[in-house]
């Protein structure tokens, strides 16, 4: 299996932004938690992380009969880009939705989510071990 793992704005900023909600790991050790969880799994992984919802939308794109999953965590464009729910409904590869706190629980204007219309799933409010659940998820999705 062939997972793409995408992150949205400020998440490159993990560690230092907001720790109270987002915790002390920093991108570098999301990135290689995730990479030693594929690795233990036998899954293929690529990550990538942009503050441009242009270049999410384009690396979507690129996962059209390449990748087997995507696990998105599209940050603040969650709740305001119509064009990444577009890309994920186009490339129609199996897609589950990230987000570290419990965007539910927060401002009302979290719970907003266009991206999660093109979804399997969303995992909310586990941390980073959502990512992990997530490509667990997937996992489980391609046994069936």
């Amino acid at each position: 299996m062939k997972i793409m793992v995408i992150n949205g704005p400020n998440l490159n900023m993990l560690g230092i932004r907001e720790p109270d909600i987002y915790g002390r790991v920093t991108y570098k050790d999301l990135c290689n938690i995730i990479e030693n969880h594929c690795k233990e799994k036998g899954v293929e992984v690529e990550i990538y992380q942009s503050n441009h919802e242009g270049d999410l939308v384009d690396k979507i794109q690129s996962t059209y009969n390449v990748f087997d999953g995507i696990v998105i965590n599209p940050g603040a464009y969650t709740h305001t880009s119509i064009a990444i729910l577009d890309a994920v409904k186009a490339v129609a590869v199996p897609t589950v939705e990230v987000h570290i706190s419990d965007v539910d629980s927060r401002e009302p204007f979290r719970a907003v989510s266009y991206v999660r219309l093109a979804c399997e799933t969303v995992i909310s409010g586990r941390g980073i071990a959502g990512y992990t659940d997530a490509i667990d998820y997937l996992l489980q999705m391609e046994k069936k």
